[in-house]
């Protein structure tokens, strides 16, 4: 594990209780893997499970602690960024809480401050929670 749940924010601009991130357990140049342990009081959480909202917003906050982990590597701050779209997203299931969601994203391409990322969510059994390509905008 890179970073645990005690320094994540490190990475992220995002602070409770919209932080959707515990940890960066693995990241490269142009991918990441981190986790989500979510509880019953979760934001996002509706009759027992994480809704669409908090499974995208989860997904787009691990491809930002991938574009931190990066910036943190440099010794600058990390930057902030916004979905601008979400494209080819298949919700296969929505997991009861409590529950731990396990994401890679990976960098497609990055042009003029806009990264395309793929982005796919499992539970630890290797249940499919949801698979997604976003545009995802850095401010510089």
């Amino acid at each position: 594990m890179l970073f645990s749940s005690d320094n994540i924010t490190r990475l992220l601009p995002q602070r409770p209780p919209i932080l959707m991130v515990s940890t960066l357990d693995e990241a490269t140049e142009t991918s990441a893997q981190t986790t989500l342990n979510v509880t019953a009081d979760n934001m996002f959480v509706t009759a027992g499970r994480l809704r669409e909202p908090g499974i995208l917003e989860h997904m787009a906050q691990s491809a930002s602690v991938l574009a931190g982990y990066q910036a943190y590597l440099k010794q600058q701050p990390a930057p902030v960024g916004y979905i601008g779209e979400v494209k080819k997203c298949a919700f296969i299931t929505l997991p009861q809480v409590p529950c731990t969601l396990l994401t890679t994203v990976e960098i497609l391409g990055t042009a003029a401050g806009v990264s395309l990322i793929k982005a796919s969510t499992n539970l630890p059994d290797g249940t499919q929670v949801c698979t997604t390509q976003m545009k995802i905008f850095v401010e510089q």
